[in-house]
């Protein structure tokens, strides 16, 4: 086949050195690790030991000092390569709040050490099981006493923790009733898993339908060191949002990766699978919403890289990583949906991977910002509608 899915860009180098290093870990070890429920220790430490998961931090402190357009290159190309990037993604912009918010200790502590792959951030406690997405409600409270803080409540589908080091934890310092604005009032915290779990924190794996490490979370009088404090007591939500534009736009380059791979896999299917004496991509039936998935795939790539380009430049982009979050889950998604149906019947079966591509890439219509509270962003600030709560 002529045509080169995705198309040759200005990043082409840096892709065909991480295709060759996502190609040494084949279907067989992804369709494993999906088996058997296990963590892709030996890819997350390939990728570490190779420099990428340090493309954010800054030279000085042992990083790579690239832009978001390079990780999300990173990210896109893990799961062209039929990886699965959310895994280990947390790593890239967990660290955010430590690089724009933390102090100049808290930088050199932490940074080189993430940056090396000797710590492991992979890990936000934000959401509540009461709550959920109305993060100005969480119930988790840190409530100074001396020179810690003592926290109480409850976090749930925090992910990775069972492979990380260190977690960000969102938690109200001061009570709602007593705040001007319901965004006042919560801090950020970096918490040691390892001096914590057993020790006031308690941890529940919660199985669910893709290999993907996610838990429940009980504070009952988890002591952290006041030193852990990030920023400012109160401030902590502004510090989050800090992070969420790079998130979102991550995963929308996941969701490219995802898409494109269900847009070649169907692609080549159709052109080998003959039935009644003929390719089944020679059916317009079949071409066409594998020719309409491509096309959605290609739009949604170019609204991923123009909130790349504002965010690196230091500009506004909460607009642009939020729509490209949106259209790059819907392409992904429907090319999934496309992919399975072109390998009718096969699709389902293992050995062909749709399947498990196909679980992994829907969590993206949920998580990390569901596709209703993107159009809720974008009927607010970007058209002017009245806010809907």
């Amino acid at each position: 086949m002529k045509t080169q899915i995705p198309t040759p860009d200005a990043h082409q180098e840096m892709r065909e050195a991480l295709r060759d290093l996502c190609g040494s870990f084949d279907m067989a070890y992804w369709q494993k690790l999906d088996n058997e429920r296990a963590y892709p220790e030996k890819f997350v430490d390939a990728l570490t030991e190779a420099g990428w998961m340090a493309a954010l931090i800054p030279t000085e402190f042992g990083g790579s000092g690239l832009g978001l357009t390079e990780a999300s290159v990173i990210m896109e190309e893990i799961n062209f390569s039929g990886g699965n990037a959310g895994a280990l993604h947390g790593q890239m912009y967990n660290m955010n709040t430590v690089l724009h918010h933390g102090s100049p200790q808290q930088k050199q502590k932490y940074l080189p050490g993430i940056a090396s792959g000797k710590l492991r951030l992979q890990s936000m406690a934000v959401t509540e099981p009461t709550t959920g997405t109305d993060t100005t409600q969480l119930k988790t409270t840190a409530v100074r006493k001396g020179d810690r803080y003592v926290v109480n409540g409850q976090k749930v589908w925090i992910s990775r923790i069972q492979h990380s080091d260190l977690m960000i934890l969102l938690a109200r310092t001061t009570p709602l009733a007593e705040v001007k604005k319901k965004t006042d009032g919560m801090s950020v915290f970096l918490v040691d898993l390892h001096q914590s779990i057993g020790r006031g924190m308690t941890v529940r794996p919660i199985q669910n339908m893709v290999n993907h490490e996610t838990n429940e979370v009980f504070f009952d009088n988890l002591e952290i060191p006041a030193e852990n404090l990030i920023g400012i007591e109160g401030q902590g939500f502004k510090y989050i949002l800090t992070g969420l534009n790079a998130e979102r736009t991550l995963i929308a380059s996941e969701c490219i990766g995802d898409a494109y791979w269900f847009v070649n896999k169907a692609r080549a299917y159709a052109c080998d699978r003959v039935v009644f004496n003929r390719p089944i991509g020679q059916n317009q039936g079949v071409q066409f919403p594998i020719a309409d998935a491509y096309m959605e795939t290609e739009a949604a790539n170019l609204m991923r890289f123009k909130a790349c380009e504002l965010f690196d430049a230091g500009k506004p982009c909460g607009g642009e990583a939020n729509m490209a979050k949106y259209l790059a889950a819907k392409a992904s998604w429907e090319a999934a949906n496309v992919c399975l149906q072109t390998h009718g019947g096969f699709g389902f079966a293992h050995e062909y991977d749709v399947e498990r591509k196909f679980r992994e890439t829907r969590l993206y219509q949920v998580a990390p910002i569901s596709t209703n509270l993107i159009y809720s962003y974008v009927a607010e600030h970007l058209l002017g509608l009245p806010r809907s709560f």
